[in-house]
């Protein structure tokens, strides 16, 4: 009972709903943005780069999702005009605050992942 009432008061300090919640939610939590995030925190800077360090994720998908976060000011994009031109992706200070979020929800799926369901 002790713990029922810790948990119901822990739920009831969240709204049910925030719209701000709700699209940050929206936006790591589309497919393959978290693995981009994950694989930029940890140094990829190049297209080819965040390419191979996310198995499975297409050339499209890949161009799709980095201009959505550039979009939202989570990644920067800069040409350096040489030849061949390069294009180096980056996270914004935004998109380096991730890198909380990208650690919790690791040690969570770490955690959880060989569990029952």
């Amino acid at each position: 009972m002790a713990r029922e009432s810790a948990v119901h008061s822990k739920d009831e300090a969240l709204a049910p709903f925030c719209p701000a919640f709700h699209h940050a939610v929206e936006i790591i939590g589309r497919r393959w943005s978290g693995a981009i995030v994950r694989s930029m925190l940890a140094g990829s800077t190049r297209f080819g780069e965040i390419l191979q360090t996310v198995p499975g994720l297409s050339d499209r998908l890949l161009s799709e999702r980095l201009k959505e976060l550039e979009a939202e000011g989570i990644v920067e994009r800069t040409v350096v005009p040489e030849t061949p031109v390069q294009v180096i992706y980056r996270l914004t200070e935004k998109g380096q605050d991730l890198a909380a979020v990208v650690r919790a929800v690791s040690q969570w799926a770490e955690a959880w992942s060989s569990q029952p369901k």
